[in-house]
């Protein structure tokens, strides 16, 4: 244990996990160690939302006594973790950022809440999103604005904002998100730190709360996911390895293995630095370049091509969103929304003529083959490099100042779209600071189910460019 830091803090849940099970330290310790980080740092960026410090000694405790038991223990026993405020926990609110929602208690946990409890964690708390988990800025009349811990002025992130903010920060080495349109992936990218987005049907989901209402769209039911962020690529794998257990009621998930068949070596991956063709900034090029040049010299084959129907996918995610939105979304936002969220879904829906349900069919249809075009090209390039996000970290509210610069932020979050469309694993990953003062990054793009290949070229990249997190906030 000498490598490791003096603060339990800054541990991760690899070494975390293992030191309670051999009690080299206890949950208790460790779990007031974090409640103690999150009293000092969270007030500064308002990530943890919800504070279940009492329930989380217990929980401790609880854990603690299990050790001493001997009872057979699950593979987080006693290390903490965070959950969104946007899927149901047991005995707290699933408010999504929304004031109206604020008193919607939940009865039971959701299948990743269940999963986790089941496997030892202990939750230290909520963390925040923007109202409706809608925007890429944590922000909502509820519970107010999170800040990035590196750069006040600028996004953490959303909608896992608050999840984003709490891991760089060390309030806990694990924290939920969930991703529609790179909610998972853009927050590690704002923040300095790790993301996946499991393939569709890898984590189990379901909302106890909209029980007796109607089912999620299409659309959203295919291609939102739940996945863990943290900032180290290791405590990906573990906490995606517990997240990923079955539950009966998400008729969606698949009992696919989490490690696939090995492939013939060297692989082979596809770059892409401005897979849009509408431009980059410096700082997304050059941490393109650096996990390019990293990735070549730990034995891949890294070839920049042109991905197949990119502008296209992205493009039908924006008519999908546009085309359920009527039905779903805006009739929520106009009877509960804050001003932040109706100017943006205004600006990004409301002003576009709704697709035809022709097109809307087609949109479908034609998403079957662009999932085989791609499963046909990954043939050849296992995985793909490309940016999360073609610009730096948004300045904060950017998506309420004008309908052009909503706009831009759409263009600028296209690999965002492409990969939910798709059902694809995508593993975010830090680069580094850029010439900004912001973080950068970039994402690894698998097979359907070859999480494990995404895991393992974001662990080489981390290796070459680790981040100094936690940090204290800026």
């Amino acid at each position: 244990m000498k490598h490791l830091p003096a603060e339990l803090w800054k541990w991760d849940a690899v070494d975390l996990a293992p030191a309670i099970r051999h009690r080299a330290v206890s949950s208790r310790e460790v779990v007031t160690a974090c409640l103690r980080r999150m009293s000092e740092v969270n007030p500064a960026i308002n990530a943890v939302v919800v504070d279940m410090s009492e329930q989380a000694l217990a929980e401790a405790d609880a854990a603690d006594a299990a050790v001493a038991r001997g009872d057979v223990l699950g593979a987080l026993h006693g290390v903490p973790v965070t959950i969104k405020i946007n899927v149901d926990q047991i005995g707290q609110a699933t408010s999504n950022g929304v004031v109206a929602f604020k008193d919607v208690i939940a009865a039971e946990d959701s299948p990743v809440v269940s999963n986790l409890r089941k496997a030892g964690a202990v939750f230290l708390g909520r963390t925040n999103t923007p109202a409706f988990s809608s925007r890429w800025f944590t922000d909502n009349d509820l519970h107010g604005r999170t800040l990035n811990p590196w750069s006040a002025a600028h996004t953490p992130g959303g909608s896992s904002g608050g999840a984003s903010a709490a891991v760089a920060a060390g309030i806990a080495p694990i924290a939920h998100g969930n991703d529609l349109a790179g909610s998972i992936r853009y927050p590690a990218y704002c923040a300095g730190v790790a993301g996946i987005r499991p393939s569709f049907g890898r984590v189990a989901a379901y909302l106890p709360t909209a029980f007796g209402k109607p089912e999620r769209t299409m659309s959203t039911q295919m291609m939102s996911v739940q996945g863990p962020l943290a900032r180290r690529v290791a405590d990906l794998r573990l906490a995606l390895g517990v997240m990923a257990q079955a539950d009966a009621r998400d008729p969606w998930w698949v009992p696919a293995p989490l490690q696939g068949e090995a492939l013939a070596h060297p692989l082979r991956v596809a770059m892409a630095v401005d897979p849009s063709g509408c431009g980059v900034h410096p700082d997304v090029a050059q941490a393109m370049r650096d996990a390019a040049r990293y990735l070549q010299e730990a034995g891949y084959i890294v070839e920049e091509v042109e991905l197949p129907a990119f502008n296209a996918i992205a493009d039908a995610w924006q008519l999908l969103a546009r085309a359920e939105a009527p039905l779903s979304l805006l009739p929520n936002v106009q009877a509960h929304g804050d001003s932040g969220i109706k100017k943006a879904v205004h600006w990004h829906l409301g002003d576009h003529p709704v697709p035809t349900a022709q097109e809307y069919m087609n949109t479908l249809a034609q998403r079957t083959g662009w999932i085989r075009q791609w499963s046909m090209f990954m043939q050849r390039y296992p995985l793909v490099l490309c940016p999360t996000s073609l610009q730096p970290p948004f300045p904060q509210g950017m998506d309420t100042e004008s309908k052009a610069s909503l706009e831009s932020i759409l263009a600028a979050q296209a690999p965002s779209f492409v990969v939910p469309m798709l059902g694809l694993p995508s593993t975010a990953v830090p680069t580094g600071i850029g010439a900004s003062g912001l973080p950068t990054g970039v994402q690894i793009i698998g097979q359907r189910f070859r999480e494990d290949m995404t895991l393992d070229a974001a662990q080489v990249i981390e290796a070459r460019a680790p981040m100094q997190t936690p940090i204290n906030p800026r």
